[in-house]
């Protein structure tokens, strides 16, 4: 398992947050809402404040890759339910435990199952996923392997999706990935309060080649 190293940027509280980071942070609506309201409650959730508060450092970069995070996340062709999928999906072979966390709440939201999100290590060919869900699975598999939809999977896929539903499946891997990058290299913590992933699951991620 990974031994957690020191943050190599300490994340910015949001009292520290200026008119241009608010501005840039504003990107992304929805997440900015969700900080700022938890963190002026007494019992908030202190979930994605330290992502945020790394964006912080860096308003021009916040602004263009929050814009196109907003996009992916939210207004993309895809359903809630298959953005999640994808997301913990790439978030667990990324070996990237603050996405992964953030992802089974949210995917439980979007109307996962418990049993669905505890399948999601094991993969495509795991037994109990609907073909249509298997293949979602893959598709981050697949870009995560090779930068490419494999075309048996491309076609099992254009036979029910739009052409900009799956653009919007490339982009959205895309996007986590660069997010899982980040966290990951930026060394950022998990919010104090947040339970970590449970200890066996987290060996078994950063197991995995």
């Amino acid at each position: 398992m990974a031994t957690e190293q020191p943050a190599r940027l300490a994340p910015l509280e949001p009292p520290q947050w200026n008119d241009e980071i608010l501005e840039a942070l504003g990107a992304f609506p929805r997440g900015l809402q969700f900080v700022q309201t938890q963190f002026e409650s007494e019992d908030g959730d202190p979930r994605g404040r330290n992502v945020l508060g790394c964006f912080a450092h860096y308003p021009e970069l916040a602004r263009a890759f929050l814009t196109f995070n907003n996009h992916v996340a939210t207004g993309s062709t895809l359903s809630a339910r298959e953005r999640e999928l994808l997301i913990l999906r790439i978030g667990w072979l990324r070996k990237a435990e603050y996405e992964y966390l953030q992802h089974v709440i949210l995917g439980l939201r979007a109307g996962l199952t418990e049993a669905e999100v505890a399948r999601i290590p094991d993969g495509p060919d795991a037994s109990g996923w609907s073909a249509e869900d298997a293949d979602l699975v893959r598709v981050a598999d697949e870009l995560y392997a090779n930068a490419c939809i494999a075309q048996d999977t491309w076609q099992r896929l254009a036979a029910r999706y739009s052409e900009k539903q799956m653009m919007d499946m490339i982009f959205l891997v895309g996007c986590y990935e660069t997010v899982a990058m980040m966290m990951k290299s930026l060394a950022i913590p998990l919010e104090e309060g947040v339970p970590p992933l449970d200890a066996e699951l987290l060996e078994r991620m950063h197991a995995q080649r």
